[in-house]
């Protein structure tokens, strides 16, 4: 006899929900911990078809590890498990495993694909130093606010020119000074954090034959390359690459009900950063690009007819299927033809 088991998962807690032909032999909760879930499964459902839980923070860790315990595990859309799990009456963590568990059984769900550890750490690294940088951002920004309030109007300038204007003002200033300097110091040493997380990004980039593939592309460097590679990880993941366009969100929304028929705005699905990478990369070939291409050519025409913004997302999107069919061919950007045939 098969069993299938839901799992709804929290930091602290997870609970769990057995059934088997069509009926719940057990549920219960226990630490999050895989090693602890994976136990308590092999004891009621050592026969376990399917083992089904939602996206979310943990879902990489679990999956993974589940999974090195010999489960046949399963992750599903949260936004397509909602529909069905918010039937219950009331919504409990244990209502919420049912669900999950029936879903697994009746075959009723959407599977994502985990990232590996891999992309996560690379991803991990583009976070951290994102992160870093919008730190020392508001950082700086804090202290010219802050200067401002006693007339002194901090000078145009970033690095180290921001902070020799800061520290020239502070000379006859000895109230404030001791108060800013703090600030000046925390913007400094995370600034000086930001750049070596950036250091380290571009030797990775350096070292990979899929980011320098992808880094050919006028406008998309280290970030936007290992952010998309990362996210795709392998091409044959797409059967095609206009698929890709889609799966970040930057195709447009359709809707029909009876006689209403049109198409809205993008669907802003997937991941958010690796979208606006993508659409700082087509402003860049759209106003920055020295050297001609047909995309450019493309998207300034298009720029023409539907405004600046549309044709950025137009473009954008068209470079995110010319980069999955660069990475599925091996080739490198090619601006007389402006795509690659994958």
């Amino acid at each position: 006899m098969e069993e299938f088991v839901g799992l709804d998962v929290s930091m602290k807690e997870a609970a769990i929900s057995i059934r088997r032909n069509g009926k719940r032999i057990w549920r219960g909760k226990c630490a999050s911990d895989p090693k602890l879930i994976a136990e308590l499964i092999r004891k009621h459902a050592p026969a376990a078809k399917r083992v089904v839980f939602e996206t979310g923070a943990l879902s990489i860790w679990f999956y993974h590890a589940l999974t090195a315990e010999g489960l046949p595990t399963i992750c599903i859309d949260a936004r397509h498990a909602k529909a069905a799990l918010d039937m219950a009456a009331n919504k409990t963590d244990a209502n919420d495993a049912d669900g999950l568990a029936h879903l697994a059984e009746v075959g009723f769900f959407r599977e994502v694909r985990v990232k590996g550890f891999d992309s996560m750490l690379a991803r991990t690294l583009v976070a951290a130093r994102n992160k870093m940088v919008k730190i020392t951002t508001e950082l700086s920004n804090q202290i010219r606010g802050l200067m401002k309030t006693f007339g002194l109007v901090v000078p145009s300038g970033k690095g180290s020119t921001f902070e020799r204007h800061v520290r020239e003002l502070f000379a006859d200033q000895n109230g404030l000074a001791p108060i800013l300097l703090p600030i000046l110091e925390a913007w400094r040493s995370m600034r000086v954090r930001a750049v070596e997380l950036g250091r380290q990004l571009v030797a990775g980039a350096r070292r990979s034959e899929a980011f320098q593939i992808l880094m050919s592309i006028p406008g998309v460097g280290a970030i936007t390359a290992t952010s998309f590679a990362t996210a795709v990880e392998d091409p044959d993941n797409f059967k095609k690459s206009r698929s890709v366009g889609a799966w970040l969100g930057l195709t447009t929304r359709r809707y029909q009900s009876g006689e209403v028929d049109y198409d809205g705005h993008i669907s802003r699905r997937g991941d958010r950063h690796l979208r606006g990478l993508l659409y700082e990369a087509a402003t860049v070939i759209l106003t920055r690009a020295s050297a001609e291409s047909a995309l450019r050519t493309w998207g300034l025409k298009l720029r023409g007819r539907i405004g600046f913004k549309r044709a950025a997302v137009a473009v954008a999107r068209k470079l995110a299927v010319m980069m999955h069919a660069m990475l599925k061919s091996g080739e490198v950007f090619d601006r007389a033809a402006g795509a690659v045939v994958a």
